[in-house]
């Protein structure tokens, strides 16, 4: 992911949940409700709390890591960077089993969307370690390939603004919401394993 358009069109991605994360905690703080409100979050609301916060710095600074132009220039950046989003990851997955697993389910959804949430912050979780132990062996493209499809599951709920939007009526929620992942995991690959990455990983 060199181009330049790249981060641009992540953090366009993250616009939607961002606003919707943002617009949550200002109602978790005593602001007004600005979204729907969910009681689900009431009992417990501190888990939500670092689960916005960590998936807010994580899309909008995650963003630039897949800059090529900043990893040249800004090598020292780009390694403190990435040791602050590795955090933030991790507490976005451990949050998002959390959530899961002890909040109750959302109304209007099933088993299915339950299990694609375990899996996606699983997933999530597994990605960032393994992302972070192959740099630790100054193995660059496994790096990146487990970065990349870690950043892909976290923008998940950019994606499910759009599938839930066209695809709801047509898929039902639970499939809409799944979907969203699906797509931003082939994308993930796509750009992982086309000819031209490997090129420019080999000679970086």
């Amino acid at each position: 992911m060199t181009r330049r358009w790249v981060p641009a069109a992540l953090v366009a991605l993250s616009v939607i949940p961002v606003f919707g994360g943002t617009a949550r905690l200002i109602e978790l703080l005593g602001g007004p409700e600005l979204i729907p409100t969910d009681a689900r979050f009431a009992a417990s609301p501190v888990p939500l709390v670092v689960h916005i916060v960590a998936a807010i710095g994580y899309a909008l600074l995650g963003a630039f890591q897949f800059s090529a132009g900043i990893r040249r220039r800004h090598r020292g950046w780009h390694r403190r960077a990435g040791r602050v989003l590795a955090v933030l990851g991790l507490a976005v997955a451990v949050t998002g089993l959390w959530m899961t697993l002890l909040y109750p389910r959302q109304e209007g959804t099933g088993e299915l969307l339950f299990v694609f949430r375990l899996l996606a912050a699983s997933g999530m979780g597994i990605s960032i370690v393994l992302g972070v132990t192959a740099i630790r062996a100054r193995d660059i493209a496994r790096h990146r390939a487990w970065m990349t499809r870690a950043y892909a599951l976290a923008l998940g709920a950019g994606t499910q603004a759009f599938t839930v939007g066209f695809g709801e009526a047509a898929l039902g929620r639970d499939m809409s919401m799944s979907l969203a992942w699906v797509i931003n995991l082939a994308v993930a690959e796509w750009f992982i394993r086309r000819p031209a990455a490997r090129r420019r990983v080999a000679i970086a």
